[in-house]
Parts: structure tokens; sequence; C-alpha cells
């Protein structure tokens, strides 16, 4: 179990975390557009966006709306070991899909053994089509896996660090 935990930790790793350039690369973009700019084409995708002052250096914010999935721990876990180990690779090639598609920025599992086994945060319009997105998921088709998905709002181009 605890490789199975490993090879999953290190392959959402690989497969999910963006290398800094790219990082940088996203950034230098959000730079080079105006904040009104990119606040604009959100909205106009559907997005729902607001301005943030903080209060103490006076900087705007960009905030968009984002939507968490976790992934917690299903009622259907009575697979065997190859049945396991197939869905968790079917697993990691959709997290990879939906950030490799644009729809999710950042996946991982968390790091006990408890009912909340990860999370997906998905870059969507809706929280409907950020549930439909997440409920692809092999693991939560099999009932392995079920989505509870809240909204959650960060700063627009800032990365993780």
């Amino acid at each position: 179990m605890k490789f199975i935990i490993l090879v999953m930790v290190l392959s959402l790793f690989v497969s999910c975390k963006p290398e800094q350039k790219e990082n940088a690369e996203v950034v230098e973009v959000v730079k080079e557009k105006s904040m009104r700019e990119v606040n604009e084409e959100l909205i106009s995708k559907g997005y729902k966006t607001f301005d943030f002052v903080d209060e103490t250096t006076k900087d705007t914010m960009l905030m968009q709306q984002y939507f968490i999935a976790f992934l917690k721990r299903g009622p259907n876990r009575s697979q065997n070991k190859a049945e396991s180990d197939s869905l968790q690779t079917l697993h990691l090639e959709h997290l990879g899909r939906m950030y490799n598609e644009g729809y999710a920025d950042i996946s991982g599992p968390f790091g006990d053994d408890g009912d909340i086994r990860g999370i997906t945060i998905y870059n969507t319009p809706t929280i409907e089509i950020a549930d439909s997105l997440a409920n692809l998921d092999p693991m939560v088709q099999t009932g392995r896996l079920v989505i509870e998905m809240h909204p959650w709002w960060a700063a627009k181009g800032f990365p993780l660090r």
C-alpha cells in the first residue's frame, strides 16, 4: 500500500506540477495583458472574478473562482490488487489529461490514510463543468472514490511556491 501511495505521489508530482520556467511564463503572459484585459477575458468566458485590495500595501489583486474537488474514500473498495492497480493507472491518466487540457491546475494526494484521499483544483467557469470532469475519473465511476466539490477563490497569476 505504501508503495502505491509513493508511486501516486511521484506520478502526480511529475505529471501535474508545471516546471518553474512554465510558471514564470504563465505569470509573464498575465503581466503582458493588463489585469483589466485578463478580467474581461475571464468574464467573457463565464468565470467569476472580483478585485481584492490589500489594505496594508494598497495593491489590487484579481481574484478568480476555482473549484476544489475533494476526492473522498468511496463505498466500493472491494477491488483486488490487480484491479486497484489498474484503476490507479487510469486515475493518474485522467488527472494528467485534466491538467494537460487546462481544466485542472494542480492535483495531489493527502499524506495520511483519512477519508479525504486527495484534491484537484479545477479551473473552469462553473461548478457543474468541474463536477462533470471530476466524475469522469475511473476511480469515481467505479465508486472507489467520491467527489465533494467546493468553490474556491485565489489570486490570478500567482504561482504556487
